[in-house]
C-alpha cells in the first residue's frame, strides 16, 4: 500500500527507484525538516552514516514548501510558486546524491506549519508509522527561525500521538538558526563527522537558489561543523574533521506531559549554572 499524504502537491521521491513500501520500511535514520536544505545541513550525521550502507537507510522529510525564500541573482524574478518547483528538484537531486532511501515533499504551507494544521501532524504520523526508524534528526527548539520550531513541535506531537505499541525513536533536536555549543557537556549530543568533507560540501552546494540567492550555507555550514571541531576542546589535539551539536528530545516523547518550553528552560539553567560555577570557582582570591 502506498503512504497517502494530505496534500495533493506533496512527492514521494524513491532515487534508486526501489518499491515504495520496501524503501519507507528499510528507513533507519530519518531527517524531518521544514525546507528544503534544512536536511543537509543538520541531519548529515544520520545522512553520512547510511551512505553506500546497506544496513542503514537515510530518508528525508521536508515539511514546508519553500516557497518563501530570499532569491537573487537569476532567482530575482522567479514567483513563488516557481521557487517551490526549484527547489523540489534541488532536494530530489540531494536525495539522489546522497543515496537517501526516500525523499518525502510534504509541501505544506509555513503558515499551515505554524498553526499546527492537523494535515501536518497527521502526515507526519503516518510517514514514522510507515518507517518506524531508529533515529530521527529535526530542528532544535531554541532555533530562532518560527518555522523550524514549529516542525519540531510538530514532530514531538506526532510522536505522542503514535500508537502506545510501536518503538519510540531516539528524537534529536538540531542546530541550524542558532549554535547548540552552549548546552553544558551533560546535556549535548555530539555527531562526530570524519572525512567525507567533498560529500558534504556537494550536499550543500546542490542548493544553488539559496546559495546563488544571497546566502553561503554551504561555506557557514562546513565552516561552523570545522569550527566546532577545534573548539570543542580546551586541551586536546582536534581528533575529527567536524562536530555537529544536537539536544536530546527523546523526553519530550517518553513523557508526553513534559512541557517543551520547561523542558529546553531546563538545558539553559544547566548552561546558567556552568558559567555561574565557574566564575565562582576562578573568582576566589
Amino acid at each position: 500500500m502506498t503512504l497517502s499524504l494530505s496534500q495533493p502537491s506533496s512527492q514521494i521521491f524513491v532515487p534508486d527507484q526501489s518499491d515504495q513500501r520496501r524503501a519507507l520500511a528499510r528507513t533507519t535514520h530519518l531527517g524531518i525538516g521544514a525546507h528544503p536544505d534544512d536536511l543537509e545541513i543538520f541531519a548529515i550525521d544520520g545522512i553520512l552514516e547510511c551512505f553506500q550502507n546497506d544496513d542503514a537507510w537515510f530518508s528525508g522529510v521536508v515539511v514546508a514548501d519553500g516557497a518563501g525564500s530570499p532569491r537573487h541573482g537569476r532567482y530575482k524574478g522567479h514567483t513563488d510558486e516557481r521557487m517551490r518547483q526549484v527547489r523540489r528538484r534541488e532536494q530530489k537531486k540531494a536525495a539522489t546524491l546522497g543515496e537517501y532511501s526516500v525523499q518525502l515533499l510534504l509541501d505544506h504551507s509555513s503558515n499551515a506549519v505554524k498553526s499546527a494544521e492537523r494535515a501536518v501532524i497527521e502526515d507526519l504520523k503516518r510517514v514514522l508509522e510507515r518507517t518506524q526508524p531508529k533515529i530521527v534528526y529535526t530542528h532544535s527548539l531554541t532555533d530562532k527561525h518560527d518555522t523550524h520550531v514549529a516542525v519540531a513541535l510538530r514532530v514531538v506531537q506526532a510522536f505522542r500521538e503514535l500508537p502506545t505499541d510501536q518503538p519510540r525513536a531516539r528524537l534529536l533536536g538540531c542546530e541550524v538558526w542558532r549554535d547548540l555549543d552552549w548546552l553544558s557537556e551533560a546535556d549535548k549530543v555530539e555527531m562526530k563527522l570524519t572525512g567525507q568533507e567533498h560529500l558534504q560540501q556537494a550536499l550543500l552546494g546542490v542548493f544553488d537558489s539559496q546559495i546563488t540567492g544571497g546566502k553561503r550555507y554551504d561555506l557557514a555550514t562546513l565552516g561552523r561543523r570545522r569550527a566546532h571541531a577545534t573548539f570543542a576542546q580546551t586541551h586536546a589535539i582536534d581528533d575529527v574533521t567536524g562536530r555537529v551539536y544536537a539536544m536530546d528530545l527523546t523526553p519530550l516523547v517518553l513523557d508526553k506531559h513534559l512541557d517543551p518550553a520547561r523542558y529546553c528552560l531546563q538545558l539553559i539553567d544547566g548552561f546558567r549554572a556552568d558559567v555561574e560555577q565557574r566564575i565562582l570557582r576562578l573568582g576566589r582570591s
